[in-house]
């Protein structure tokens, strides 16, 4: 014998009015877009929301309406962009394949955007040449930026992928270490080399790279070069001078895509000497063709310690 879906309900707690009227949305548009997305109801008492319907789709609502005030509480934008975003990654919805999954080469394998910022960052790579991400470790900026490189040489919409890093850390030790400049300079970039691992069964890497359609190199090998119908990542931007800077950014050549990341919190270069990704946020600012995206902590999609981590050391660093 079957009987009727039991009706549950749930409730968010609100504030006040503003929290509620941005909560809802300008004409209610985020209400709207909610009871279309879960078929559930939400009403407002005066101690809150109240989700009303079958179980699953209130359960789903109160997950987005929670993520949501979230994000109202930490002085965040909330337009409908973000709510579209937050439905896809906090809800899961399953009724269609998500528009901003990346596909790679790799046997099945898709790369989605996990929060909020970043779909804010892929959307934004597919929409302008050159994009700055900057935002602290575990926020996936490379792994996103490599996904999206691996997609544009997988549909032939670039010639070849270049993955450069700057090898401060070297410095003037480089020298001393054994083995050729390959084998000295490999260390820095063995993350770069990991990511693109993770999406390319290993007969398929080599096989670009001895065809010249992938390099991995490290700052230095980017002077002199125009680099036409390619995709190019600058990784570990915030150890660039703004000499490095204004030379990387300046190979770009016809057809060509350029992300740079960086996290400006770990710089490690001279303290005399400025980042080249601090300098260029002020330069480049306003011009069309360019986006700067800043992912955050929440961002972060490593272990949950990772978080925890970022987020006492910038209340330390707010104490001194």
């Amino acid at each position: 014998m079957t009987g009727r879906a039991e009706t549950v309900e749930i409730e968010i707690p609100i504030k006040n009015r503003h929290e509620a009227l941005r909560l809802l949305g300008t004409h209610d548009r985020h209400l709207k877009l909610l009871r279309e997305t879960f078929d559930a109801d939400v009403f407002a008492r005066s101690e809150g929301l109240i989700v009303r319907g079958r179980q699953a789709p209130v359960r789903a609502m109160g997950k987005v309406l929670n993520a949501m005030l979230a994000r109202i509480h930490a002085d965040d934008g909330l337009g409908l962009e973000d709510v579209k975003d937050l439905i896809a990654v906090t809800a899961s919805t399953k009724a269609e394949k998500d528009p901003m999954t990346i596909e790679v080469i790799a046997r099945g394998k898709t790369v989605t955007p996990r929060t909020p910022g970043q779909r804010k960052y892929v959307r934004a790579i597919r929409k302008k040449s050159l994009v700055f991400c900057i935002g602290p470790a575990g926020t996936g900026k490379t792994y996103l930026a490599v996904a999206m490189a691996v997609q544009a040489l997988k549909k032939r919409e670039v010639r070849k992928i270049i993955l450069a890093r700057p090898a401060v850390e070297a410095g003037e030790k480089l020298g001393f270490l054994p083995g050729d400049m390959h084998a000295k300079v490999n260390p820095y970039l063995r993350p770069l080399y990991d990511a693109l691992s993770d999406m390319m069964e290993f007969g398929q890497l080599r096989k670009y790279m001895e065809n010249d359609m992938l390099e991995v190199i490290p700052l230095a090998y980017m002077r002199g070069r125009t680099l036409n119908n390619a995709y190019i990542i600058l990784d570990e931007a915030q150890n660039c001078t703004p000499g490095q800077m204004k030379m990387c950014l300046t190979r770009m050549g016809e057809d060509s895509r350029y992300i740079v990341t960086g996290d400006i919190t770990q710089i490690d270069l001279p303290e005399e000497m400025r980042s080249g990704l601090v300098e260029v946020q002020t330069i480049l600012s306003g011009l069309r063709g360019i986006a700067f995206v800043y992912l955050k902590s929440r961002d972060i999609v490593r272990h949950r310690l990772v978080q925890n981590i970022v987020d006492a050391y910038e209340r330390s660093d707010g104490d001194g």
